[in-house]
């Protein structure tokens, strides 16, 4: 889908392109792809560079073209891994600034419409492009509350849990994590590149917003990376409380096959053609179950004084 929008009091969407508009593209088609590149100049080989999921963030120029790619976090409900990182494309060139990316995403979302945050001026491209790098910061840090709620729920269910299923989930947690401290340490590295560049020498930076685009960024490593190591050390003790769940259920179920052996045993005994001396008694049948309920809550007794059921 690719749309245009244009700078007055607010953004608003316009049909064709023209000068100091942002064009912003998600999952292009091929006639949209066409476009760009026979209509704006764009190079083929940057829309399939961004387009590529497994791009790592960088900056590149080619003729009037500035390329900068940051990864940046989307929420997916069609994995198995709800958090994942996807590269952000964001094109520059003297009068035109177009944003490309694969998926729908909350970042430029946030942009498009804005709710507690103030709308961003696209003129300024410098603070164009430190907005998107701040607002992926805080998204960042938005989901990783979420997964550490996640991860709490998971606790709480793996302490009576005897399957695999919930480490599976901490596993995924785990997974977004990496995924997370990869894409947020490459955009970190990106961002100090750019500090270095002539692009960030313009006299519209804000210092205030870079400064917290730094801080937001660190604190976002900080806070995967103790994720990171508190998920690691549990682990393996989730592993053994399951382990031990499960030798509590077979420990049960082997109390109660005792228990009920007593009273097979008994019946079996008694159920023989053998001279017991209860051949004649009328009452023989009751003699045999009173004695076997009284063996098994003896047994029973037992066992629960022993804490073995």
């Amino acid at each position: 889908m690719l749309t245009i929008w244009k700078q007055t009091n607010r953004l608003i969407e316009i049909d064709e392109f023209e000068k100091g508009c942002w064009i912003n593209v998600t999952d292009p088609t091929p006639e949209e792809i066409d476009r760009l590149v026979n209509e704006l100049r764009i190079p083929i080989d940057y829309i399939n560079d961004i387009l590529d999921v497994d791009e790592r963030s960088r900056t590149e120029g080619e003729g009037r073209w500035l390329m900068i790619i940051i990864r940046i976090p989307v929420f997916r409900t069609d994995s198995n891994v709800p958090y994942v990182t996807v590269p952000l494309g964001i094109l520059i060139s003297p009068h035109t600034i177009v944003t490309i990316c694969l998926y729908e995403n909350d970042v430029i979302r946030s942009i498009l419409y804005p709710v507690k945050t103030k709308a961003i001026q696209i003129e300024n491209k410098i603070n164009f492009v430190l907005e998107i790098f701040h607002r992926s910061a805080s998204l960042y840090l938005h989901y990783l509350k979420d997964i550490n709620v996640r991860t709490t729920h998971i606790e709480k269910r793996i302490e009576r849990s005897t399957h695999n299923k919930e480490l599976q989930n901490l596993m995924r947690m785990e997974k977004c994590l990496v995924f997370f401290i990869t894409s947020l340490k490459s955009n970190e590295l990106l961002l100090q590149k750019l500090q270095r560049s002539r692009f960030a020498s313009s006299p519209d930076l804000n210092e205030d917003l870079l400064a917290d685009v730094v801080i937001e960024i660190k604190q976002a490593i900080e806070m995967s990376q103790i994720y990171s190591d508190i998920q690691a050390n549990l682990m393996d003790a989730f592993a053994s409380i399951i382990s031990n769940n499960l030798n509590d259920v077979m420990k049960q179920l082997t109390s109660i096959t005792i228990i009920l052996m007593i009273p097979t045993l008994i019946a079996s005994y008694f159920g023989m053609n053998l001279n017991n001396h209860f051949e004649d008694s009328r009452y023989a049948f009751f003699y045999v179950v009173i004695g076997s309920l009284i063996l098994s809550f003896v047994s029973l007794l037992i066992f629960r004084r022993r804490n073995l059921f």
